[in-house]
């Protein structure tokens, strides 16, 4: 397999102002087709549709008294090739990464993925939500996702009420994590909850990035935005289950992941720190939108490598399986 050269005009920061430029600057040099995912009415592309078909928007794992539920919010063909955005993988790390996600290969050498939530139903139903996908047609991410994603919905089918949902856990500001957060007009869709957001996520964003605007005043104006440093346990207590965010850093400044601890089992759901089956057959291997690449290579492949100790069961956003051991 041959690599393209990256572009000369890969970013260097996690703003996602770059981040959309270089999304859209994939479809205007013909690098991919971004104009297969807008319009779609939230329906997948064809070819897309006839992989996907009976994929289940909702997938469940038990860990002592929690129940994690994978929820697909959408899938699609991620503009560009997929060497465009992992230049440095080889052919073998393609050939083990196609037998780990066989479904991220579609034609082309173009990459499928699922954009993937998580909620965390404790005894009593009560919910802690991790992400909240791509979002409704006017999100930040309508430029170059499937939009409108479909949590809402599966949610409901889930048996989740927003009123359930007390705590939203956003691993980082990239829109397709932050999307259904608010509704078009600012309005916090899960108006109990509290929003974990690491405060150097935060502090990364510049004023006028759409994070900012979308989803982080929003929140601070309702009095919901609850902002951590560090690793922090967000459900239960020393010495019992738990649900503890973890910084996770690279991917963005104030990256982080959750540890879902059941006493009998942990689960791990990563957010962005892996995004393609390549980066788990050769964690080494840099995604180009990585805000620090050295970091992120680090961070994956500690939390890997910790993982594989621990005996950790995965959850990640992006792959076409929703839980997995590395």
């Amino acid at each position: 397999m041959t690599h393209r050269p990256v572009p000369s005009d890969a970013p260097t920061t996690d703003n996602s102002t770059s981040r959309r430029r270089v999304l859209l600057g994939a479809a205007t040099v013909g690098i991919g087709a971004l104009t297969a995912w807008a319009g779609t009415g939230g329906t997948h592309t064809a070819a897309a549709s006839q992989r996907r078909t009976g994929t289940a928007h909702i997938v469940s794992r038990r860990t002592g008294p929690y129940e994690v539920l994978a929820l697909l919010d959408a899938h699609g063909t991620f503009p560009g090739k997929r060497q465009d955005w992992f230049p440095d993988a080889g052919d073998t790390d393609w050939a083990r990464a196609e037998r780990l996600d066989p479904a991220a290969f579609g034609p082309g050498d173009t990459w499928e993925l699922d954009f993937r939530c998580y909620a965390v139903r404790r005894p009593g139903g009560r919910v802690t939500l991790v992400d909240s996908g791509i979002g409704p047609v006017g999100s930040p991410a309508s430029g170059w996702a499937p939009v409108p994603g479909h949590l809402p919905a599966v949610l409901r089918l889930a048996g989740i009420e927003r009123d359930d949902v007390d705590t939203v856990v956003l691993t980082h500001l990239h829109e397709d994590h932050y999307g259904w957060t608010v509704d078009t007009t600012g309005t916090p869709l899960f108006p109990n909850a509290r929003h974990v957001v690491q405060r150097a996520e935060i502090a990364a964003l510049a004023a006028d990035d759409s994070a900012m605007t979308y989803v982080v005043e929003p929140l601070r104006r309702a009095g919901l935005l609850h902002r951590i440093d560090g690793r922090v346990r967000v459900q239960g207590g020393p010495g019992r289950s738990s649900l503890t965010a973890m910084p996770t850093p690279g991917h963005t400044a104030g990256h982080q992941s959750v540890l879902v601890d059941g006493g009998r089992g942990r689960i791990m759901i990563t957010g962005d720190v892996l995004v393609h089956a390549v980066q788990l057959a050769a964690p080494s291997v840099a995604y180009r939108l990585e805000r620090d690449q050295a970091t992120a290579r680090r961070t994956r492949q500690n939390l890997l490598a910790d993982a594989r100790d621990r005996g950790h069961l995965l959850a990640t956003v992006h792959l076409n399986h929703p839980f997995l051991r590395p």
